[in-house]
């Protein structure tokens, strides 16, 4: 049950985020235009990038519930990580824009209508902010860089709102540029780490709370099993975990005692809450291929 309501808030989040970014992006072409400020005009232009991406994800993420069938046997979860995938490439390329423009603000600085910059820049941080907090709680790794492409907007607008300030009493218009440097270098970092926990769930790397040698230890502990092999633990998108493994058990003469030590070796695995295991049992008279 509480797997489903976690899906089910997920979804909505990512439907909240998605329509508060689109419906804010149109704003800020709109108001960008009319103060002339091409600072909002190229933050429009990035969170359409956003906005497209937003929508990618909510897409995914509603496919990320459809129960296995026989085209994905293991479900739909997966749809979800490559929600984040697609976020984490977009979010890249967004940032390497405002690196582009940054730079040539900085070399090139114009003038803006700084009271109606910080007019957005403040509808700005509270649109962004709220969205980044319905999401901040999230579980999935989609739902984490969403977050990020979130906070990255309410970061940019802050800096928006502090040059606007400091431009209604002094005229230094590369704190804009230099300010928007700053913040998408400290996202960029934070994405290349996202992307490298996406890429190393999707190469079906042993997720980072569970250890591999830990749970193959406790079940080699069991009395009556001789040992374990082929053991593989891989995450299905951050959350829900599967594991497979052979496990050879010793001196078994009768059914019963079969039965007693596969209970206990289960009931191990039990108690890491794995979402799917399978586990192949073999008497030590058995020769496996696989060892």
């Amino acid at each position: 049950m509480g797997h489903d309501h976690h899906h089910h808030s997920s979804g909505k989040n990512l439907k909240l985020a998605f329509f508060l970014n689109l419906g804010f992006t149109i704003l800020e072409f709109i108001g960008g235009i009319y103060v002339n400020s091409i600072a909002i005009i190229s933050d429009a232009v990035h969170d359409l990038g956003d906005s497209l991406s937003l929508g990618t994800s909510w897409y995914l993420d509603h496919k990320a519930q459809q129960k296995s069938d026989s085209k994905f046997s293991f479900g739909y979860r997966r749809f979800s990580l490559l929600g984040a995938l697609i976020n984490s490439l977009v979010l890249i390329g967004g940032s390497i824009y405002v690196i582009y423009e940054a730079v040539g603000r900085l070399m090139n600085p114009e003038h803006s209508d700084a009271q109606g910059m910080m007019i957005f820049a403040i509808i700005g941080v509270a649109v962004n902010a709220y969205a980044a907090w319905k999401l901040s709680g999230g579980k999935t790794l989609n739902e984490k860089v969403v977050s990020w492409h979130l906070m990255e907007d309410v970061l940019g607008w802050v800096a928006v709102l502090v040059v606007s300030i400091v431009l209604q009493f002094k005229d230094i218009h590369y704190l804009d540029p230099a300010l928007s440097l700053a913040i998408t270098l400290y996202i960029l970092y934070n994405v290349f780490k996202r992307l490298k926990e996406t890429l190393f769930i999707f190469l079906q790397g042993t997720p980072a709370d569970i250890n591999l040698k830990e749970v193959k230890n406790k079940i080699e502990n069991i009395r009556g099993v001789a040992s374990s092999h082929h053991v593989h633990i891989w995450s299905q998108e951050g959350e829900h975990h599967v594991f497979t493994a052979h496990v050879k058990l010793e001196n078994v003469n009768k059914f019963e005692e079969y039965k007693r030590r596969k209970a206990k070796v289960l009931n191990t695995l039990e108690a890491y809450n794995f979402d799917h295991f399978t586990v192949q049992f073999e008497l030590d008279s058995e020769t496996c291929s696989l060892e």
